[in-house]
């Protein structure tokens, strides 16, 4: 594998483990055949297909009936998104204001399309509460579909997914329930979570962000949506199109490999560790002159729970994002300035919802760490980072 020694930029794509590739690709290539075929051949790739998807539920600890295979997480939370098309009625949608673009740019296509689509305002620390989205049930009696992200893919902020679940179910007892998804993409390798909890209806998960390739994805649902796309039926019509056989193998071993949990001692004992590298190093980024945590509540210590300690977010004064992230580049650091799917765009839109100031969003990046990074590579890190803010901060 190439040195990812000073490769910090986990939250936009993750290398790729090499080992689990190449074993994938093998079987893959002796499995070749199409999974709707009816041969004894497409019966073959269909039965390796199978196998991946009970291995993926395994894993999640949900039914394997429940796992869809999809092209990546933006299509999953676009499946999602998209099922209350097949409504015979529009309503309102709640989307927290801290969503990634696959969920905010498809949420104002759904807008174009008569549904109300209403934003929830997080609290100073970029949590969506459970009494927000409550009072946005009262005022929105017609909601077909909540949408609150796992984990915030700029600021690693941990949303309290558990109890929003609880408050949906608990205020709609004798209504229509309106069901709730999850952008996990973040959340998988990243932090604990279990999936198989009542009250949570889908989520939406990446390989390319756990150590798997790009262009395969998982849609968890439930209670399976009648889906919006149609084509030939595969997926059990939830989402059309023949099957990527390698990707759907290659992703139920990283899960395996690399999704928290105490069973898996070996990704959980990472986790606990990052927490520690995490707050020493967010320690001695707030001690440099003119450095800003974001959100600045993050570096109190009881706060640090409510964060993941792959993603961190930081603001240099009188150093640009951009140049930040061209002076580490220099170095053969790699950051980066916020998600990868809007980093051409001036503008910072999980920031501006949580109220940071604008000198603070021009000057913020971020930190994201993998389950491959080391203590002393986050220890080069901020040597060179203190080096560069020294130069503009003396």
């Amino acid at each position: 594998m190439t040195d990812i020694s000073h490769y910090f930029d986990w939250a936009a794509t993750s290398p790729q483990d090499e080992e689990i590739l190449q074993a994938s690709l093998l079987k893959s290539l002796s499995s070749w055949g199409n999974p709707s075929s009816s041969h004894k051949i497409g019966k073959q790739a269909k039965d390796v297909l199978e196998e991946a998807r009970r291995s993926c539920a395994a894993t999640l600890n949900v039914k394997e009936d429940n796992i869809f295979f999809t092209s990546g997480g933006t299509e999953s939370d676009q499946l999602a998104l998209l099922s209350v098309l097949t409504k015979p009625v529009k309503g309102t949608i709640l989307i927290s204001s801290i969503e990634h673009p696959a969920i905010r740019e498809q949420a104002l296509i759904l807008k174009k399309c008569g549904w109300n689509i209403e934003s929830l305002k997080s609290d100073k620390l970029g949590i969506i509460t459970p009494e927000t989205i409550s009072e946005a049930l009262d005022k929105f009696e017609d909601t077909y579909l909540v949408c609150v992200m796992a984990v915030n893919n700029e600021t690693g902020i941990i949303q309290p997914v558990k109890e929003i679940a609880d408050m949906i179910t608990e205020k709609t007892k004798g209504k229509r329930r309106p069901k709730f998804h999850v952008d996990c993409v973040q959340a998988a390798g990243k932090i604990p979570f279990d999936l198989n909890y009542p009250g949570i209806d889908s989520a939406a998960f990446s390989a390319h962000k756990i150590c798997g390739p790009r262009g395969i994805g998982i849609l968890y649902m439930k209670d399976p949506q009648e889906s919006f796309l149609r084509g030939g039926g595969q997926e059990k019509g939830i989402r059309s199109g023949t099957e990527n056989v390698f990707g759907a193998i290659a992703f139920s071993k990283v899960l395996e490999k690399y999704y928290i949990t105490k069973q898996n001692t070996a990704a959980f004992d990472h986790y606990t560790q990052m927490k520690q590298i995490s707050n020493e190093f967010i320690k001695s980024l707030s001690e440099l002159k003119g450095c800003t945590i974001v959100p600045e509540g993050r570096i109190e210590s009881e706060n640090s729970d409510f964060f993941s300690p792959y993603v961190i977010q930081a603001a240099f004064k009188n150093i640009p994002g951009q140049v930040m992230l061209r002076a580490l580049d220099a170095k053969n650091f790699c950051i980066s300035t916020g998600s990868a799917c809007s980093n051409k765009k001036a503008n910072r839109p999980v920031l501006e919802a949580m109220h940071i100031p604008g000198d603070i969003r021009e000057t913020a990046v971020r930190f994201s760490f993998g389950p491959l990074t080391k203590p002393e590579d986050v220890k080069a890190l901020l040597e060179a980072v203190t080096e560069i803010n020294n130069t503009f901060n003396k």
